[in-house]
């Protein structure tokens, strides 16, 4: 299933590193953020996750939940998150479900070999429950500058 903008975003509801159960249709009346990154304490993942961290306050100030996925345990993201100083939740969707769901898992190549991975790909679903913006492939560093001014230019 390949999701476009302005389908409804399929609804899930993951644990955070800290054991918190998060949903999205829990989040309904907001704009959400959803991005999906390879691994915790890589380092594209570092400068995405530090991106988006080092803008929150500017999220927040225009009441946008920023939600990182990846398939890595709670301690994983626990360690992360405290290393980096992440104010927003990373959501724990061990076997890819979600990610599968947001055309974010499946056959990577990297110097030759083949695995199944999480791809670096942002949806951004507005207070409707919506998909608004698509970001596929995306380049971590300033990410979250990026989104920040289409949405200012979506306003």
């Amino acid at each position: 299933m390949t999701l476009n903008i302005g389908d409804i975003a399929p609804d899930f509801s993951l644990p955070d590193g800290k054991g918190n159960l998060v949903s999205l249709s829990a989040l309904r009346g907001k704009r959400v953020v959803l991005y999906f990154y390879p691994r915790d304490n890589t380092a594209g993942c570092n400068k995405e996750a530090c991106s988006f961290r080092d803008a929150y306050t500017e999220f927040q100030d225009q009441d946008i939940v920023v939600l990182g996925i990846n398939t890595d345990d709670a301690k994983s993201h626990e360690k992360f998150a405290t290393k980096f100083n992440l104010p927003f939740p990373l959501l724990i969707d061990a076997e890819g479900k979600v990610s599968a769901t947001y055309d974010s898992y499946g056959l990577k190549k990297f110097m030759g070999k083949e695995f199944m991975g999480i791809s670096r790909n942002t949806f951004v679903i507005n207070p409707d429950g919506r998909i608004e913006k698509i970001y596929k492939k995306v380049k971590p560093e300033g990410h979250a500058g990026e989104i920040l001014a289409d949405l200012a230019g979506a306003s």
